[in-house]
């Protein structure tokens, strides 16, 4: 006996297979978590156990559509003419950075929910959201770096090239959250002002990063047609 199958089995894809498109979605919720966690005026509104939350949750998001980059990203190495014979991919580096990244970030928003005293917010809050910052801005370079192999360095008439941009953007503006967010001794940040700040400009920047490659784009525009994109960490993907 046999089964019919239709166009619709055919294109259906389970929830469980990576794509393009769930890792653009994955990082623009996880931004768009961090974005409202750290808005001006919101995050006051909110408080730090309502902001905290909200990054936790967004770091999720960000911890998913990593392992999702992770695995498009494809071979780690590939043969060269000269020695030792194999590089390391630029694009695996960028995705592999990124991910563990998300995963440090998964420590630092989780702590902050339940951290009280300094030491605490220093050693399990502090530490590793200025490694997942520092994984960030490693992997924001990979990025452009990989692009660089599959296009031009200087494309300003791709989307592509502007996510890998904005995407660079976004981490260093990570990073000096991560400065300002610097505990010291009295338990008191840099300046909250310029964690705030960077958070928020680093979400927004990860969002759009995400947002003007997601597939959907190129479907709208070709009528529907499959097309090849490139994503933020420079990943060919159907």
């Amino acid at each position: 006996m046999t089964t019919a199958v239709t166009s619709t089995d055919r294109h259906r894809k389970p929830l469980l297979i990576p794509t393009v498109t769930k890792q653009c979605w994955g990082f623009m919720i996880g931004s768009a978590f961090f974005a409202l966690a750290s808005a001006p005026g919101l995050s006051e509104a909110l408080g730090s156990s309502g902001a905290n939350l909200l990054c936790f949750i967004g770091a999720w998001f960000f911890t998913a559509a990593g392992l999702i980059q992770l695995f498009l990203s494809g071979a780690i190495s590939v043969p060269v003419s000269y020695a030792p014979g194999r590089m390391v991919r630029a694009e695996w580096l960028a995705a592999a950075t990124q991910s563990f990244g998300t995963i440090l970030f998964n420590v630092s928003t989780t702590s902050a929910l339940y951290a009280r005293s300094v030491s605490t917010e220093e050693r399990w809050v502090w530490n590793p959201d200025a490694g997942g910052s520092v994984a960030f801005l490693v992997s924001g370079v990979f990025v452009l770096v990989a692009y660089s192999h599959v296009a031009k360095g200087w494309d300003p008439g791709k989307r592509s090239w502007w996510s890998g941009v904005i995407n660079f953007i976004g981490c260093v503006a990570f990073g000096v959250s991560a400065v300002g967010a610097f505990i010291l001794s009295s338990g008191d940040v840099v300046s909250g002002s310029i964690a705030n700040a960077g958070t928020f400009i680093g979400a927004i920047c990860f969002l759009l990063a995400s947002l003007i490659v997601l597939p959907a784009w190129d479907r709208a525009n070709r009528g529907g047609a499959p097309t090849r994109t490139a994503d933020a960490a420079g990943t060919v993907a159907s």
